[in-house]
């Protein structure tokens, strides 16, 4: 006299058991969760300020050669020295991708160092070469630093 929780007699159950496809799913979720902020490349550097700055849209094909506040170089994450920069910034030009290398200047950087970096652009024979800068921030929109 026990309990029927099975239906009738002891046929096949048809249902699907999604218990197993869910702890997967909940997984996979964990592992994006955790490689996704890893996937950011490039280096830390406090951009200068300015007001007439012009939003362009990020794209994988962009150069960037990077300097930071004591005065090394970076081309799209990878550090370089400054007689290096030349060569590394042709290299990552003939790859493919846009033809203009944005210099992305710490601005406690020295002025020398991002001066060095365009000399070594003109002197890799790049043409169009663009500065990142922040927007800056009026009166009332925070930002405290």
């Amino acid at each position: 006299m026990g309990m029927d929780v099975g239906g009738s007699g002891g046929g096949v159950r048809s249902d699907i058991n999604v218990v197993p496809m869910v702890d997967i799913m909940l997984v996979l979720l964990v592992i994006f969760m955790l490689v996704a902020p890893m996937l950011q490349s490039g280096v830390s550097v406090k951009l200068p300020e300015a007001e007439n700055t012009l939003d362009k849209p990020e794209t994988s094909g962009q150069t960037v050669v990077a300097v930071t506040p004591n005065g090394r170089f970076h081309v799209n994450g990878i550090e370089v020295r400054e007689n290096e920069l030349a060569a590394t910034v042709t290299r990552a030009l003939d790859a493919g991708g846009e033809r203009i290398v944005f210099v992305r200047g710490d601005e406690d950087a020295p002025y020398s160092a991002i001066m060095a970096a365009m000399d070594q652009l003109r002197e890799a024979e790049v043409e169009n070469i663009g500065l990142i800068t922040e927007q800056k921030r009026g009166p009332g929109e925070g930002g405290g630093n």
